[in-house]
């Protein structure tokens, strides 16, 4: 049984036990656990139903394993030649980790 789930605007494949690494969700703490219920998509053993936006009464329950975890660094460089114009900037995203304990359908 899996359910395509929306996460701070993202859709991800939440299946029990699987581990997610999300956008950086505020004011989560380690081990809190986290209900999302805007649910798109749920496959119960072949049987799928698909919400209109969302399925009714349907959630995903995580938990939350790491509130704070920091990406590659993204390096961005420009530079316009002949013209003496070079900028390097950095970025690191950051993510909170999650695990998915069960999906309600």
């Amino acid at each position: 049984m899996y359910a395509i789930v929306e996460i701070n605007g993202q859709q991800f494949k939440a299946e029990a036990g699987k581990k997610l690494f999300v956008h950086h969700i505020q004011n989560t703490e380690n081990g809190a656990t986290v209900e999302f219920d805007k649910v798109l998509l749920v496959d119960k053993d072949g049987n799928i139903t698909i919400g209109a936006p969302t399925v009714e009464g349907a959630k995903v329950v995580c938990e939350v394993k790491s509130p704070l975890v920091k990406g590659d660094k993204v390096i961005v460089f420009k530079k316009k030649r002949r013209k003496g114009y070079r900028v390097k900037n950095g970025h690191r995203q950051q993510f909170t980790e999650l695990t998915v304990k069960e999906v309600i359908a």
